[in-house]
């Protein structure tokens, strides 16, 4: 199961508990990551701690902006050397993805730059009350092929746009949020699916917040072990 990557949402500003979540996720028989957010980076010891933290990790920040903000928000993370994937809106637009990827080259040649598609907490419905006319998969299809083309290396979406993204798109990291574990509440999410799902339906790898970190994290790490054999 080493092929399959787990991205574990440190989701808290508390530092004790990341550095909880960070102790109790270690296993030999999964690759894991952990992924840290807004809400972790933008603490008054976040930053600080993912200056000297060792292992990589998934900054999670969802740039937006005109090209050159952008630009400088990605330079402003240089000295954050274990930062391995970093995400970006796909709707930032053609311009901005490829600035920000040039400029990653320059700073972390090892870093990943992934578009952030449709978020996993909307739905069709959601997307029409805020002007949308298209699907959400015609959109998500749509946004895969723009950072396709700013050669980023990647994008976020649902599981359940996988399987049509990687059928047009062999070589292509596809990371999906929006996972749980049967039988575990959806709370904010509206596009949803299992682990063991998510990876039939081709992706990269899977992004896991509350189903791991809440509660024994040992026991749930095991949980997932046993859900994916």
């Amino acid at each position: 199961m080493k092929n399959k990557t787990i991205f574990v949402a440190c989701d808290t500003s508390n530092l004790n508990q990341i550095k909880k979540i960070l102790k109790n996720i270690n296993t030999k028989k999964l690759k894991i990551i952990p992924k840290f957010g807004l809400q972790f980076f933008y603490s008054k010891n976040g930053r600080k701690f993912l200056e000297k933290y060792k292992s990589d990790f998934w900054l999670d920040l969802k740039i937006n902006d005109i090209p050159q903000t952008a630009l400088s928000a990605v330079d402003s993370l240089k000295d954050l050397k274990k930062c391995k994937y970093i995400t970006v809106h796909a709707n930032g637009g053609l311009n901005m993805l490829k600035a920000i990827k040039e400029k990653t080259k320059q700073i972390n040649k090892n870093l990943k730059v992934l578009g952030v598609t449709v978020l996993t907490s909307l739905n069709n419905k959601s997307l029409k009350e805020i002007g949308h006319t298209k699907t959400v998969e015609q959109i998500v299809l749509k946004q895969a092929g723009v950072v396709k083309k700013s050669g980023c290396d990647g994008i976020v979406c649902s599981a359940k746009e996988a399987k049509m993204i990687r059928k047009k798109y062999k070589n292509f990291l596809i990371i999906t949020p929006g996972i749980r574990m049967p039988g575990d509440n959806i709370n904010d999410q509206a596009r949803v699916m299992t682990p063991k799902d998510a990876f039939k339906n081709k992706v990269s790898g899977v992004v896991i917040g509350r189903s791991i970190a809440q509660g024994n994290i040992k026991n749930n790490i095991k949980k997932l072990i046993d859900h994916l054999t």
